[in-house]
């Protein structure tokens, strides 16, 4: 049974990777028929790159570490802020500039909690 749960995992994680690659290469098409590039366009782009890491990272380890998600949700919602424009209301930036806080502190104290790796010292010989 667990196996059919892992080979499930990663068959929609491969799902995921090519809906991916898809999104990417329609997201291409439509800057170069439109001829120019948005802030909201790159800021997209850089989200599908991290969901690429995030498949990356498992295929790699079996494992996906929680600031990938993390940053993924970061730069969401900053576009979600620039696409809102001058009709946002100032009570709902105020609410997604404190879940962008959230977030960043939240990655804060992941990346202060992980263990870093330590380089060998070098050994006297």
């Amino acid at each position: 049974m667990e196996r059919v749960i892992a080979l499930t995992e990663k068959a929609i994680l491969l799902l995921v990777a090519c809906f991916t690659v898809y999104g990417v290469a329609m997201e291409m098409l439509k800057v170069f028929s439109t001829g120019k590039v948005e802030l909201t366009d790159l800021l997209l782009m850089f989200i599908y790159a991290e969901v690429l890491g995030m498949v990356g990272a498992f295929y790699k380890s079996s494992t996906i570490p929680i600031s990938i998600p993390i940053f993924i949700a970061v730069t969401a919602l900053c576009r979600l802020v620039i696409l809102q424009g001058k009709e946002a209301s100032a009570i709902n930036l105020i609410y997604e500039a404190g879940a962008v806080l959230l977030l960043a502190i939240a990655a804060y104290i992941i990346r202060m909690k992980s263990p870093v790796s330590k380089s060998p010292e070098p050994s006297d010989q």
